[in-house]
Formats: structure tokens, sequence, C-alpha cells
């Protein structure tokens, strides 16, 4: 029997769902570090970018230094933490996801704010809203979609990187594919992995679904119309 259909029988066993180290509490904590991570993510990268795409200065060079963390190895930034006060366990694990969380979501929002019309800055002031009363009323609403965008691609990236959270006993969906390989590959401990690593991409792939609709969502039908333009106008050009 292959491991991917041992996988497929270990998914359909029901002890393996519902035992203590089972496939729904692993689940459980999977999604509650993807979810604190994200949080952390967005308390740090959303104001920032925000502040930076409304100055006009400055976001670019933001924008690089938040994407030269992508450049830290996972694993080493998970081995790197556990040695400082945060300990072993799922704090250092949530600081590593939102430091890689960060970069989608600053980004976003930086572009998000950059990317409205100047005309229509120069109307809203003109109508005599303060720089503040500029940012909420008008800066804001019209970046929402780019931040739903950040939003969606930082949590797929959280729930697919999440995996290794095991390796510093942070738990997760990672915790299945660790003591598979602890079991080892010839006494069953293959199908275990894969069915594991299933779990994990099916996991991500649901993510990706439902905020791809959260996104939709968000978007105004006005935006959602001149975005389909652009695509044909690019489509069609030789």
């Amino acid at each position: 029997m292959s491991y991917f259909n041992e996988g497929i029988t270990w998914l359909n066993d029901p002890l393996n769902w519902t035992n203590p180290d089972g496939l729904l509490n692993r689940l459980t904590e999977h999604l509650v570090i993807s979810f604190w991570a994200v949080l952390l993510g967005c308390v740090v990268g959303w104001p920032i970018g925000i502040w930076l795409g409304h100055r006009g200065r400055g976001g670019a060079t933001a924008v690089t230094i938040a994407n030269l963390t992508l450049a830290i190895p996972t694993l080493a930034l998970l081995t790197i933490l556990p040695l400082t006060p945060l300990g072993f366990g799922k704090p250092p694990v949530v600081v590593a996801l939102a430091v890689f969380a960060v970069p989608p979501l600053l980004a976003n929002a930086v572009t998000g704010l950059r990317s409205i019309d100047p005309e229509t800055r120069e109307a809203a002031r003109g109508m005599g809203l303060s720089g503040g009363q500029l940012l909420r009323q008008v800066e804001l609403p019209l970046a929402v979609p780019y931040l739903a965008a950040g939003l969606r691609t930082a949590s797929v990236q959280v729930v697919a990187t999440a995996a290794l959270a095991a390796l510093v006993n942070g738990g997760g969906l990672g915790q299945i594919i660790s003591a598979g390989f602890g079991i080892g590959m010839s006494n069953g401990g293959g199908g275990q992995i894969v069915a594991g690593g299933l779990a994990v991409a099916l996991l991500a792939l649901l993510v990706e679904g439902l905020l791809a609709i959260f996104q939709r969502l968000v978007t105004p039908p006005a935006l959602r119309v001149r975005k389909r333009r652009r695509s044909a106008v690019t489509v069609s050009t030789p």
C-alpha cells in the first residue's frame, strides 16, 4: 500500500481524530497559533503601512526592510526565539510566524493608500477635510480591498508555515507529522506523515478560499468593475 493510501486510511480512522493527540485537538492548536500570529502581524503591520501610505513618504523603504525578514529561514527563527525569555512552546512560535505575516500586511496597506487617485484626495481636501478625516473617511474605505488582500496572503502563509511549530514543541498539525517520523516509515508512520501534510494543505486551501470570498465582499462593486476592465485591457494588449 502506498503512503498516500495509508494516509487516507489514517484520516478515515475516527480514533485518529478524537484521541487527546488526535487531529481535532491539533487542528484547534494550529488555528489558535495562526490566529494570534496573524493578529500580532496586523497590530504591527497595518498601523505602520497605513501611516506611511497616508504620508506618502518612506513606504518603499519600509516595505523593503520588511521583505528582508522573509530571507530569514523559518527554522532558524524558530530555533533562535526559544533561546530568548520567550522560552519554548507557543509564544516564540506566534512571534516567529508574526514576523512573516508583517511584510504582506504592511506592503498592501502602503499600496492601498498610495493607489488612491490624487484628484480624489484633492477633492476631499477642497471640501475641508482634515488629514485625519481624509484618512478615516476617504483613504481607508478605498484601501479596504488591499488590506483584505494582505490579510489573505499573510493568513495562508502563516497557516502553511505553522506546521514547523512542532519542532519547538509549539503544537499544531505539525505534531502529527513529527509523530509519524517517530513511529518510522515502515511501521505506519509514512501514512501518518502524509495525513498530517494533507491536513495542513487542505486547511491552507480552505483559508485561502474563505478569505478570497471575504476580499470580494469588502471590495466595492465599482472597484471590481474597474479591476475587470484593467484585466481585459491587459489581456487584449499584444
